[in-house]
């Protein structure tokens, strides 16, 4: 199949790009001009192409001759600074550009839009009390979860009114090769900044955090690997039974503080201790039912398995992973 795929320079985009050209397709990607991180693509036998989403004639070129397209490139929180026109003529306006252009398209077959866990009220007094699904509504809060939530309204409404196939993949947060261990709510040295009874447990020293919410739980979160992500992009690729559908994407399950701390206190020699900051914890899961069910997704890196392999790749020993910069 030839397919595009926008935002191919980032970590999702990378090791998507490489595991769609291990599987025999034709790749193409949507580049920014001067984009430094194109280096990580060489070898690949990816096809690169300069152009902007903000400009339809660049997203039409990009588009031309394809039978699919993974939409990936956004104006990211991590990437900015962004302004609020920023986030509109990148992520919305230039999500139109690649519906239109794909409508466009004779033959095409798969449109997939990436959005965000970022549209979900997770951090709630007491944490979640149940796992969230695709239906749980969204409550976008910030210029880049709204933009996402629009671009998701667009999809959808393409779909139901030219049958344009369409489909979108929520993404957890996602940790790319080594990340996990860096994590700065591990950490008392990167959690302590404006939170006083955090600042009164400083000597000097670094110690991780076991963090526990009011009734003595330990914050829970749910995340993803990049295999994972990349894995279940594969998996909704061609999917007739997809189309005009929403899929979370995250890992096996969710993990928490204490699974985590007690682990990396083993491996890293670091002492922790236990916190029990206030306000509003984190503590949230995602359902994956329906992308098991629908997509076949099946995610292997959960987070005991991303702190083995995240020192392996601190030892510079080989993952299989794109590298994130």
């Amino acid at each position: 199949m030839r397919i595009l795929v926008t935002g191919i320079t980032g970590r999702i985009g990378g090791n998507l790009a490489a595991r769609l050209v291990q599987s025999g397709h034709e790749v193409r990607g949507l580049v920014w001009e001067g984009d430094r991180r194109t280096g990580k693509l060489e070898g690949l036998g990816v096809e690169l192409m300069e152009g902007s989403l903000t400009d339809p004639g660049d997203v039409d070129l990009a588009v031309d001759g394809m039978e699919a397209v993974y939409h990936l490139g956004a104006a990211f929180q991590g990437g900015g600074p962004f302004t609020e026109e920023d986030y509109f003529r990148v992520n919305v306006g230039g999500t139109f550009h690649v519906l239109e252009a794909c409508r466009r398209q004779p033959g095409f077959r798969h449109l997939l839009f990436a959005s965000t866990d970022a549209l979900y009220e997770k951090y709630v007094p007491g944490g979640l009390d149940r796992p969230i699904t695709e239906d749980t509504p969204r409550r976008p809060s910030g210029w880049y979860a709204l933009s996402k939530a629009l671009g998701e309204e667009m999809c959808e409404g393409y779909w139901r009114s030219c049958r344009l196939p369409v489909t979108t993949l929520r993404f957890s947060m996602v940790l790319g090769a080594g990340e996990v261990l860096d994590f700065p709510q591990f950490y008392l040295s990167r959690m302590k900044e404006g939170r006083p009874e955090l600042e009164a447990l400083w000597e000097g020293e670094e110690r991780l955090v076991l963090l526990e919410d009011g009734a003595g739980r330990p914050w829970m979160k749910h995340v993803a690997d990049v295999r994972d992500i990349v894995q279940g992009c594969l998996c909704a690729l061609g999917k007739k039974r997809a189309h005009g559908r929403r899929y979370q994407l995250a890992g096996p399950r969710a993990f928490t503080w204490d699974e985590v701390i007690y682990r990396l206190t083993e491996i890293l020699g670091i002492p922790f201790v236990v916190v029990r900051p206030g306000g509003i914890p984190t503590r949230y899961e995602f359902d994956l039912t329906r992308s098991m069910k629908e997509l076949g997704f099946r995610p292997e890196y959960d987070i005991v398995r991303m702190i083995v392999d995240a020192l392996s790749h601190r030892r510079g020993e080989p993952t299989g992973v794109v590298p994130t910069s």
